[in-house]
């Protein structure tokens, strides 16, 4: 029974170390989301009125319920494949990706 408790508490330290480390970067995502999406998205993720008007589209406040509301997984879709008129950003890979959705998780309004 005592093996059985070791094993479980090593399996239980591997997974909590291994997610830690894997754990999204919020400040790589900050300057990832600096370099790729503040010229159309803001640098408070406000959205630019000037892009939304040329495009003709709507830009929602990243950090409005309706976009946090939003599942990282369809987040990164977002980022990495493009919606609508937002093409794919370009030169993001998952790991990139994964970090400017951590940090667009700050922007939630409280």
């Amino acid at each position: 029974m005592s093996s059985i408790r070791v094993l479980l508490f090593v399996v239980s330290v591997t997974l909590v170390s291994g997610s830690v480390l894997m754990a999204a970067d919020v400040a790589a995502g900050k300057e990832v989301f600096a370099k790729k999406c503040v010229s159309c998205h803001g640098a408070a993720g406000e959205g630019k009125d000037s892009i939304a008007k040329m495009m003709k589209v709507e830009l929602k406040p990243l950090g409005s319920r309706e976009v946090q509301s939003k599942s990282d997984a369809d987040l990164q879709k977002v980022i990495t494949d493009g919606v609508g008129k937002m093409k794919p950003v370009k030169d993001v890979d998952a790991k990139s990706a994964d970090n400017v959705v951590a940090f667009l998780r700050t922007l939630a309004k409280k």
